[in-house]
């Protein structure tokens, strides 16, 4: 789960959420120890606070003993992502799924089908037709099955077309 696909449903959902990267003695956003690096962000929802603990890791997930500035904002980046997914949002992320099971949701061929329309919709700029489209799903699990088969760029566009949160 991207960090910023999390934040965006974290934020469309709860726009009053706030969160936090603590710093260590020395105001460092991260916490070295003898098994390399760690940060932590504490996330709050309603009043209910969790708090996450993520290492700092390379691009083979080993973790870092001395890490660079960009390798500790990418461990808070994922810290957040699932701080937020502490709370409920993308949980299922962290099951070992890439994504939610959308097979018992769709007929064969029909996630083909809803693809080329909503991307007939978006090709022409057609906001009432996406609407449309949409709208035929209106439980949050076929909001999200549908929300599933786009990539980060359609999702994207379609918020755009559409100017609000449709998953």
């Amino acid at each position: 789960l991207s960090w910023s696909d999390a934040v965006t449903e974290l934020l469309t959902r709860y726009p009053e959420a706030t969160w936090q990267v603590e710093h260590d003695m020395n105001g460092y956003p991260y916490f070295p120890c003898p098994a390399g690096a760690f940060v932590k962000v504490r996330l709050t929802i309603d009043g209910i606070t969790r708090e996450q603990v993520h290492p700092v890791l390379d691009h083979r997930n080993k973790a870092i003993a001395e890490p660079d500035s960009f390798q500790v904002n990418t461990a808070i980046q994922r810290c957040l992502a699932k701080a937020i997914s502490l709370h409920g949002l993308g949980l299922y992320i962290y099951r070992g799924e890439d994504l939610p099971d959308i097979s018992f949701r769709f007929k064969p061929g029909e996630a083909d089908e809803v693809i080329k329309q909503v991307k007939d919709a978006l090709n022409e700029g057609d906001d009432l037709a996406l609407r449309q489209i949409l709208s035929e799903y209106k439980s949050p699990e076929e909001r999200s099955a549908v929300w599933a088969l786009f990539s980060s760029r359609d999702r994207d566009s379609i918020k755009k077309l559409l100017q609000d949160e449709v998953a």
